[in-house]
């Protein structure tokens, strides 16, 4: 039986993903990949906080009381990823019925 990946393997996992997630933020031009690349962000920082909850575990357990507070902390962020994926799809579709379109730049056209 394998242990578990390290700490330095899933920060730099976590790093890929955000990369992954800026490259797709900053180089597509439809509305809805964006969404998604922002998604990947916040799913890379949540990693992240796991990675380091679980990894300060033993260094303080007295404080942490078993090493618990970066999935708390990454649970919070997740409903926040629900709410902003509810209110991003509501805009996306709103966009969609008023343009027929979900390219980005129509809609900085689109500006006074």
């Amino acid at each position: 039986m394998t242990d578990a990946p390290g700490l330095d393997r899933l920060v730099a996992l976590s790093l890929v993903l955000f990369a992954l997630g800026m490259i797709g933020v900053l180089w597509r031009r439809n509305l809805l990949l964006i969404l998604m690349s922002l998604q990947l962000m916040m799913a890379a920082g949540q990693l992240a906080f796991v990675a380091f909850g679980r990894a300060w575990a033993g260094v303080v357990d007295s404080v942490s009381r078993g090493g618990s507070d970066g999935q708390v902390v990454a649970l919070a962020a997740l409903v926040v990823g629900a709410a902003q994926i509810v209110v991003g799809l509501a805009i996306v579709i709103a966009a969609f019925r008023n343009r027929g379109s979900l390219d980005v730049e129509q809609a900085r056209a689109m500006r006074w």
